[in-house]
């Protein structure tokens, strides 16, 4: 079993995983366009970006409660079901995009705990609100990935996101320089970062309209007719969706918030440390990929054995994709820890950067291999329908550890001597750690406690046939 499920794994993690990389080279393209335009231009790509995704990601996360849902379904052959709540992830969608754009149009909050000039702020906000436009079509795009991989279709998602970063560049290149005697479109003004805002408007909408085509004519989507009718929205469906959704959305939060005060804090160090960490982060973003796919694949193969009443399948599957998942995060870590100072070297030119850089690399490497596993059984135990207790775990591991004892090992001595930057990774590293283990343990409890229902309750009983 353990060969089959982890060639399973391996054919859905990695059309996932080139989705993933596809999505995170959309921001670097930003960066590396803005930073060429003018300073100005990368301050307000870097600020309306971190602002746009500490909004978008938590209301994301919520549509991401479909998945499961869906891949229960999918294991159960309730193709009926599987259309019916796509739909209500449409309805989902709608709920979800006020509180998106309403605070995309009025972002003050932010602007104001940020601390930016007046004149970045006025760039800021004219950013966000292009964005604005982006969000409905990106949170609806989230409904086509949560039911492509669910339906162990994930390479339409890897294609569409492929065909929309080939569309990036020329995009930023036209609205952030201009261009004049255009036919039809005439003239358009040089709009500079904010020109990489309404690029991505027109992307986000060109991507869902290529979702929906390929939902409508592949076969793989059609037999389910989500578009023959939209209906009512169903409540108590819907409501469902959300008790899910909420922890996940909530662990995204988490994640999102915690990076962004550690940035914060280890900014009082200094611009070198504070570059330094920037480099870490961004490193630590890029690997996180790898297991991001391997847990997307996992939690699918988990839920659809689920939905199939194989509870033992559905175990085991997730047992391999921890193990494939810590496997492949020792590898990486490995990489990160031997090549620190050659890593750092390819991010900067400045001795004092590549300096401060290169111990942070290694803390990376450490909190690299607790992340996947923590992110493995995670998406497992989503697959079970198990979000809350991972979620909390999470807030305990990133905000009281990792953030709290982080600052106390930085700035105080508490412990030890204050460590600075090094600090808060130790910290992070601490706290991944206990996550990691507790929600293995947890992973662990769920699934030998689905098997024993499972034996003790006769076949065909609705609890055993809808997981």
């Amino acid at each position: 079993m353990f060969k089959s499920t982890a060639k399973d794994i391996l054919r859905l993690g990695w059309p996932v995983l080139i989705g993933q990389l596809a999505t995170m080279a959309n921001g670097v393209i930003d960066t590396v366009m803005a930073g060429h335009y003018s300073a100005r231009a990368l301050a307000v790509v870097g600020l309306g970006t971190s602002i746009f995704f500490s909004i978008f990601i938590a209301l994301m996360g919520v549509l991401l409660a479909l998945s499961p849902t869906i891949s229960q379904h999918y294991g159960a052959g309730r193709h009926g079901e599987i259309s019916h709540d796509v739909r209500q992830g449409f309805w989902l969608m709608l709920v979800l995009t006020l509180p998106c754009v309403g605070l995309l149009l009025a972002p003050d909050p932010f602007i104001a705990l940020s601390g930016m000039s007046a004149d970045i702020a006025a760039d800021v906000r004219a950013y966000l609100r292009a964005l604005a436009w982006a969000a409905p079509a990106m949170l609806l795009f989230r409904v086509f990935y949560a039911w492509s991989t669910a339906i162990s279709q994930p390479r339409a998602v890897m294609v569409i996101q492929l065909l929309g970063l080939g569309l990036k560049v020329p995009l930023n290149w036209l609205l952030m320089y201009g261009a004049s005697d255009l036919p039809v479109f005439g003239s358009i003004p040089a709009m500079g970062g904010i020109g990489c805002a309404w690029a991505l408007v027109i992307q986000a909408w060109l991507m869902l309209l290529a979702a929906f085509t390929w939902a409508a004519l592949a076969p793989a989507f059609a037999r389910y007719q989500v578009f023959a009718r939209l209906g009512a929205p169903d409540l108590p469906a819907i409501w469902r969706l959300v008790k899910l959704g909420l922890p996940i959305g909530g662990a995204f939060l988490i994640d999102v918030t915690s990076y962004t005060f550690m940035a914060l804090f280890i900014a009082r160090l200094g611009e070198n440390w504070s570059a330094g960490h920037q480099i870490a982060a961004n490193l630590g973003g890029l690997a996180y990929m790898v297991p991001l796919a391997i847990s997307t694949a996992t939690s699918v193969l988990v839920g659809q054995a689920i939905g199939a009443g194989d509870y033992a399948r559905a175990r085991a599957s997730g047992w391999t994709g921890m193990a494939i998942g810590l496997g492949v995060a020792l590898c990486v870590a490995t990489l990160l820890a031997w090549y620190s100072p050659l890593i750092a070297g390819l991010y900067t030119r400045d001795a004092k950067v590549m300096q401060v850089a290169a111990p942070l690399i290694l803390m990376v490497a450490g909190f690299h291999v607790f992340d996947a596993m923590n992110a493995v059984a995670s998406n497992a135990l989503r697959g079970y329908k198990k979000a809350w207790v991972p979620m909390l775990t999470f807030a305990l591991a990133l905000w009281i550890v990792g953030l709290g004892g982080g600052y106390l090992l930085a700035f105080t001595t508490f412990f030890v001597a204050p460590m600075g930057a090094i600090g808060f990774w130790a910290g992070a590293i601490i706290g991944m750690a206990i996550a990691a283990l507790a929600v293995t343990g947890y992973f662990s409890h769920v699934s030998n406690a689905a098997m024993r229902r499972a034996v003790a309750m006769p076949a065909g009983t609705p609890e055993l046939r809808h997981g």
